[in-house]
Order: C-alpha cells, then sequence, then structure tokens
C-alpha cells in the first residue's frame, strides 16, 4: 500500500501530539516507544521512522509544549496587564490542576526536563526566557516576572501532590492573591 507524501508528517504529528499527552498526565519516562506507538496504532518499529531516539522525541515535545505555552500565556505583540492577570487567573484553577494533558507543561514535565541532556535543558531556557520576557515588557520589571512565573509554576506542582481539592484551591488561591499583590504594587 502507498502512502500519501503528508503521511510520515501526519504520522509524526499524531505522535507528538498523543505522546505529549501522555507525558503531561503520567511523566514521559513511563512509557516505552512500544507503549508511544502503540497510542497511535502503529508498532513500536516505526518509532525510528520519525524520530532518532526517545531523547529526540522529547526534546520535539519541549519545544511544542512551551511554544504552546508562550503562545497562550504571553507570546502576543501589544498584550496588556488585564489579559496577562486573567491568564495567570485561568493558569492557577483547578481545572489546570486537575487536567495537567490540557496545560502548560512546566509543571508537568519540569522535573523531567531538569534531568534531560543540555540540548533539552537548553530548548526550555529558550521558551521560559522568552515567556519571562514577554511578562517583563507588560510588568514593567524583570525580577517581578521571573518570580511570578516561578510561582505560578510551582503553586501548581504543589496544588497536583495535595490529595484534597479545598487545599488545592487554598494553594492556588493564596497564589492568585500574592501575585495580584505584587502587580498591583507595579506602576
Amino acid at each position: 500500500m502507498r502512502y500519501s507524501a503528508n503521511h510520515k508528517l501526519e504520522t509524526q504529528e499524531k505522535l507528538l501530539q498523543s505522546s505529549a499527552l501522555s507525558a503531561k498526565r503520567s511523566g514521559f519516562s513511563t512509557v516505552g516507544v512500544d507503549g508511544l506507538m502503540k497510542a497511535i496504532g502503529l508498532s513500536g518499529a516505526a518509532f525510528y521512522s520519525h524520530f532518532s531516539s526517545k531523547d529526540a522525541l522529547f526534546t520535539a515535545i519541549v519545544e511544542r509544549e512551551l511554544g504552546q505555552s508562550l503562545e497562550r500565556l504571553g507570546g502576543q505583540e501589544g498584550q496588556d496587564r488585564e489579559r496577562l492577570e486573567r491568564c495567570l487567573k485561568h493558569y492557577l484553577s483547578m481545572a489546570h490542576v486537575e487536567q495537567p494533558e490540557s496545560g502548560c507543561a512546566l509543571p508537568a514535565l519540569g522535573a523531567e526536563i531538569a534531568r534531560s541532556d543540555i540540548q533539552v535543558r537548553e530548548q526550555a531556557q529558550m521558551w521560559i526566557c522568552r515567556l519571562q520576557d514577554s511578562w517583563a515588557q507588560i510588568l514593567g520589571s524583570d525580577s517581578l516576572a521571573w518570580s511570578i512565573l516561578s510561582q505560578c509554576v510551582g503553586a501548581l506542582v504543589v496544588a497536583r501532590m495535595l490529595a484534597t481539592p479545598d487545599v488545592q484551591r487554598k494553594v492556588l488561591e493564596s497564589s492568585r492573591d500574592e501575585i495580584g499583590r505584587q502587580i498591583s504594587r507595579q506602576p
């Protein structure tokens, strides 16, 4: 059977999308190549026609997911403080806690990125610095942008670690309140 010219690209896109969802839900290292390929209906042997290694797939996932996070959280020109505050409110929400696969990759994959090779960490650094820079331009403060970015990711990680929704909500509300105070102090 002959495949269309776009078949390889379409399959690679399915693999990236499926693997990213799986990684954000359960971790990347928990699933082998066979499991990743089975999720899209192919054998493990087909994997290597799309990526040279599982690490290469992880690098592509990090680039894709952090690029999407930048688009959602701050990549638009002319973004204002009001829009940023709405994004942060959504980021620090129970929906984001309960659905890691549809949210930012940093809280879900941060520990795995930190343990990855330099190429993955450099890729993550590039996207994180771009996000921080866009927030710094809006907020007028480089350090405040780093602080808020770190607090958002940390709050989401802590909330996901907790067992009860009531305590998770307290973590999120406390973080939203503190970030709101920090932003309101900026001119």
